[in-house]
């Protein structure tokens, strides 16, 4: 099936920004306004069936440890249905606050409802520890036993009541959720925003301009080698100057996080990712090593970069720079045409899901001061996704496109599940995506004279090694921060030290150590949320699982498919490994991780040898 895509949002010339007006008119509507007092509503009514019903630890007294009778079965199922309701429609409002927050930091009427909407996830943050709390007590086999409700949410079961065990008083846990807006949650919407909004003066053509940092770092891109180095050297600066107040949200996030993981007993604050991932610490340990052994891997294809671009070695201004002076334009239409047709030769569903993106814009790809730097899938209701990306005419942007493409059609699969069995750990959320990706990759190399092939073979590349080797390097400078933050705060010229050193430990002789990136701690968002620490290894593992799937697609396509899309609508019902042993996996040992990696050793091979014959 051959779908023709249109792009009516482009017609003026201009790239497309996302339509939001499919759930409220405007921010400052009346059915905004109604939205919001329905969702306020919904969660009085919930707190109102918790409050009835003592759902909390002080239910403890009415539970029989080994059975339930069938009054507990029907609050059990009351409670989930009306949970998996008032989140459908709270994860709507926030996701549609949340467009106008990303794509404009300095709208205020946005601001401020993003501020009233936390404070009502304040409530249900309360809420869903006396939940954590109250199933701690169920008897989960009883449960599963006696309600088809139960059982299809068992695993979620499972997992609250290991949650349960490390949960602190009923009051500490109401006060944490309380001191949350002005504690790591504040810092975490600091940081977005001052970085959002940072202004850095750089010298191009003789000329001083003022250009957003989204555009200063895009700048790494170029394919003048003094740009870049100019483009470095003002970013520096001005994270420099900036490091302050970043370094003051890094060090109030990690101490709060290092804080309540000692509280609620869980060790580490390793351990807590681990959970939140689906994920043990045998699987992290495997794919760590395969990590490090493609490391020498990795350095081969850096200085073979280096060789095509005439330097002795790469700084890391080099890392993204273009290997060719004329590489192919991709028109934002045409990479959105491209796109859509490589879909459909797996699937006219994902080819569908595709175009309804490009057609009913779904995609917000202009850079702009204010809109939030890099890319992100977001659902916004049922089966529809918003997409953010700062668009650049080449490939790699076609390629992002693709991945975040892939989050939303892992949405659509995940579409006819609760919210509660949608909770997807980050390991497994990157799989659909790397999947398009490799897809749109893939035809691309296919159709394609040997300089683009050898184009888009390093892109492909790059952001292969920027998912192992400085995922690694992330890992361990995060990994390195909670450890000494335990003692005091870090200064910023302290998390440079650690950045570099990290740095160095996994880049090795493949960049100039001279010319690294200090303050990459400091342009990264993912170290500053409070919900998710170690926002790195899932990374890599979705490459090296998405990878691993994809030598099976080729391996029998039909037969692949069908079992795709039920894993995707699965991903927050099961532990990865289970999942993974669907498809005879197993990620606890080196193995599977190794073959992954096999893949992008022949790629840089490959590239070697275009690179001799070019």
């Amino acid at each position: 099936m051959t779908i023709q895509t249109t792009h009516s949002s482009t017609a003026n010339g201009k790239l497309p920004h996302w339509d939001m007006s499919v759930v409220y008119p405007s921010l400052d509507s009346p059915a905004f306004e109604a939205g919001y007092q329905r969702g306020v509503e919904a969660i009085d009514r919930l707190q109102a069936l918790f409050d009835d019903n003592g759902i909390g630890a002080a239910a403890a007294a009415l539970i029989d440890p080994e059975t339930l009778d069938p009054s507990q079965i029907e609050l059990f199922e009351r409670v989930l249905g009306q949970i998996n309701e008032t989140m459908e429609g709270v994860n709507e409002l926030v996701s549609y606050i949340v467009g106008f927050v990303a794509t404009d930091s300095r709208n205020e009427l946005a601001q401020a409802k993003l501020s009233q909407v936390q404070l009502q996830g304040v409530r249900l943050s309360k809420l869903s520890s006396r939940l954590t709390a109250w199933l701690g007590l169920l008897p989960v086999d009883a449960l599963v036993a006696g309600s088809p409700m139960a059982a299809e949410h068992a695993y979620a079961l499972q997992k609250a009541q290991i949650e349960a065990d490390h949960l602190l008083t009923p009051a500490e846990e109401e006060l944490a959720a309380e001191l949350s807006p002005t504690g790591g949650s504040a810092w975490s919407k600091l940081y977005n925003n001052f970085t959002s909004q940072l202004v850095v003066p750089v010298e191009l053509d003789g000329e001083e301009k003022r250009l957003p940092m989204s555009s200063v770092r895009n700048l790494a891109y170029h394919q003048d080698r003094s740009i870049r180095r100019t483009a470095y050297a003002a970013e520096m600066d001005a994270w420099e100057k900036a490091s302050v107040p970043i370094a003051a949200a890094l060090n109030g996030i990690k101490g709060e996080v290092n804080t309540l993981v000692q509280r609620r007993n869980w060790g580490s604050a390793l351990a807590t990712a681990l959970f939140q991932s689906n994920m043990d610490q045998a699987s992290l340990d495997a794919m760590l090593v395969a990590a490090r052994e493609s490391f020498p891997d990795f350095r081969r294809y850096l200085r073979a970069k280096a060789r095509v671009l005439k330097v002795e070695k790469l700084a890391w201004y080099d890392i993204f720079a273009p290997i060719a002076q004329h590489g192919r334009v991709w028109e934002y239409d045409e990479g959105a045409d491209f796109i859509v047709e490589q879909f459909g030769s797996f699937s006219e569903k994902m080819q569908t899901l595709a175009h309804r993106a490009f057609t009913e814009q779904w995609i917000d790809a202009e850079p702009r001061p204010g809109k939030r730097d890099g890319a992100f899938c977001m659902k916004l209701r049922r089966d529809e996704s918003r997409i953010l990306s700062n668009y650049k005419n080449d490939f790699t942007a076609v390629r992002t496109l693709a991945h975040e493409l892939g989050h939303a059609y892992h949405n659509l699969n995940l579409a006819g599940r609760t919210v509660t069995q949608s909770v997807t750990p980050m390991t497994l959320a990157e799989t659909a995506s790397i999947f398009c990706e490799t897809i749109v990759k893939n035809a691309a190399l296919a159709q394609v004279d040997a300089e683009e092939q050898l184009m888009i073979l390093e892109t492909s590349l790059q952001g292969a090694c920027q998912v192992v080797v400085d995922i690694t390097s992330r890992f361990l400078f995060e990994q390195s921060v909670f450890e000494r933050r335990w003692q005091r705060e870090l200064s910023s010229d302290e998390f440079c030290d650690l950045m570099l050193d990290a740095q160095r430990q996994t880049y090795g002789d493949g960049l100039d150590e001279s010319q690294l990136h200090p303050y990459m701690w400091a342009a990264k968002p993912h170290y500053y949320s409070t919900g998710r620490s170690y926002y790195n290894f899932p990374y890599m593992f979705g490459l090296l699982f998405a990878l691993g799937l994809y030598t099976r697609y080729q391996d029998d396509p039909d037969n692949f498919r069908a079992d795709y899309d039920d894993l995707l609508s699965s991903t927050g019902m099961f532990p990865a490994a289970e999942l993974a042993a669907r498809f005879d996996i197993d990620i606890q040992t080196p193995d599977f991780w190794r073959g992954s990696l096999d893949v992008i050793r022949a790629d840089i091979a490959r590239f070697e040898k275009v690179i001799g014959n070019w």
